[in-house]
């Protein structure tokens, strides 16, 4: 037994026949023989090395056992409870032949429960060659062939990408129509399957798509960050399969070939004008497949998930993710920067002026980040035009005079009237650049230097009715003497203007 175990180990160090020959001098057909025997036993050196000598005779010495015999076909019978318990994670297959040889005492020896095992495993599941622990991973991957959606008014079909996500362990499965394969769609059924499935797993696992990964790498393939971004919201890893290897990803792509026939084939002859009412049909017979008895068990992928990997799986967050779009801009020199999509600017602090800077921002927020450090944070606010300023983001010396200065328009306009001194408050409320404003504050009050103050103030007074804040009307109101009314008697003042398509009072006569 000792010689078998040192030919074992130098065959699993990938020493070849003729070296180990040389090396104990066995017979070429008898290595062969135990080299076969072990390929057939489906253990691993480590597992073997842990067998005593008399099970390790038993492995390779072993006569032809009679497979109907009555102790084996209890043992079979129990394989599919000991696979399903091999789920759970710290179960492992020597502590279930110990729970079996208690409940046996006359049972299969350790060597020919683990022989047997691996027999039935490879008969009985050649495509779950992965032994996948529950709450590990989540396969997820878009369907080779498209459904549809047809527009009523056109007629026009419309294909559309079917998404596949299943956990590795109990093959619970989630699938959803989205419109495309871009990051909103991709991440927003990701998120889909999560609150699905009830939890979050250890890892998902997608394929090579660019909406999931930007490079592709053997060993260090490089995630898109908006989806690494997801994983982080979610605390869970992404472990991209490698590129040409489909059994890095085998439980969703057989999962896949079985949709085709329980999920498009039922659906082949109806017509369906909306994702929704797509997506409707699709979790119906979705709910079916999951509840279906697997073949050559006695347990469906629904029962397994509530029993084994449903407590195995994290908890979601309390919030949902968030999608964020990003964009680059550079600092101008009055320190803000502009969301070109709303056309609004948000100041960063000073230092960045002239830096390129990454901004990225959801329906609520809008984040600024210099070289990976966040620099700003802003409330989204979607109009044009205006400008949104930290104070504390401006140079200390324009901070003092950014302060100054409104106290002096203010006191200035004081000096006129109080109505003048409420509009230049109104105005430096205006969500705008402060340089921008004090341009209009000064415009404003050097008005009553062409017109004095005391129009001025009228001025001030009638725009303040009308709820407008800006240089232009108050010049407006000056010029055309509009302060000098005190009540809308002005209006029968002005005569009307002649226009042949004006007919005049006696035309209704």
């Amino acid at each position: 037994m000792l010689n078998i175990r040192h030919i074992l180990r130098l065959h699993t160090q990938n020493q070849t026949s003729s070296e180990i020959i040389v090396q104990t001098g066995i017979h070429r057909l008898i290595l062969k023989k135990i080299i076969n025997d072990f390929k057939e036993s489906k253990l691993s050196f480590s597992e073997i090395n842990e067998l005593s000598d008399k099970d390790l005779e038993d492995l390779f010495k072993r006569p032809p056992e009679n497979l109907h015999s009555k102790k084996l076909k209890t043992l079979y019978s129990l394989f599919p409870e000991i696979d399903k318990e091999l789920k759970r994670k710290g179960v492992t297959k020597t502590l279930l032949w110990e729970e079996y040889k208690r409940k046996y005492p006359d049972g299969a020896s350790s060597s020919a429960f683990l022989f047997h095992f691996s027999q039935w495993k490879a008969r009985k599941t050649p495509i779950m060659r992965q032994n996948h622990k529950a709450g590990d991973k989540l396969f997820i991957d878009f369907a080779g062939e498209k459904l549809v959606i047809k527009d009523k008014e056109t007629g026009k079909e419309k294909p559309v990408e079917v998404f596949v996500a299943v956990l590795g362990a109990s093959q619970l499965t989630y699938v959803e129509a989205v419109m495309t394969q871009r990051k909103e769609d991709f991440i927003s059924a990701c998120e889909n399957a999560l609150h699905f499935v009830g939890g979050v797993p250890a890892a998902i696992v997608p394929d090579n798509l660019r909406s999931a990964v930007t490079k592709c790498d053997k060993y260090e393939p490089t995630i898109n960050e908006t989806f690494a971004d997801f994983a982080e919201h979610y605390n869970t890893t992404i472990l991209p399969a490698r590129a040409y290897r489909p059994t890095d990803k085998a439980v969703v792509e057989n999962t896949i070939k079985i949709i085709y026939t329980r999920i498009y084939a039922r659906l082949r002859d109806e017509v369906f004008y909306s994702l929704e009412s797509l997506n409707n049909a699709i979790s119906v017979t979705l709910e079916e497949h999951n509840n279906q008895i697997l073949t050559g068990k006695d347990y469906s992928r629904r029962q397994k998930y509530e029993e084994v990997e449903k407590s195995a799986l994290l908890p979601l967050p309390g919030m949902r993710y968030e999608f964020k779009k990003q964009l680059y801009a550079t600092v101008a020199k009055n320190g803000h920067i502009a969301l070109s999509l709303d056309r609004h600017y948000y100041s960063v602090p000073y230092s960045c002026i002239g830096k390129k800077v990454k901004i990225l921002f959801t329906s609520y927020n809008v984040e600024v980040f210099e070289n990976y450090q966040l620099i700003a944070i802003h409330k989204r606010l979607q109009s044009p035009f205006k400008y949104t300023t930290d104070k504390e983001h401006l140079p200390p010396t324009h901070r003092f005079v950014a302060e100054t200065e409104a106290d002096r328009f203010l006191t200035m306009a004081d000096e006129i009237h109080k109505d003048v001194k409420q509009y230049i408050t109104k105005i430096l409320e205006i969500k705008q650049h402060p340089e921008h404003l004090y341009r209009i504050c000064t415009g404003v009050l050097n008005l009553s230097k062409k017109y004095g103050n005391e129009r001025l103030t009228k001025a001030c007074q009638r725009s303040l009715i009308f709820g407008i804040y800006n240089y232009r009307i108050i010049k407006k109101i000056l010029e055309s003497g509009l302060d000098i009314y005190e009540d809308d008697d002005w209006i029968d003042k002005f005569e009307m203007p002649k226009h042949d398509n004006i007919r005049g009072s006696d035309y209704y006569k």
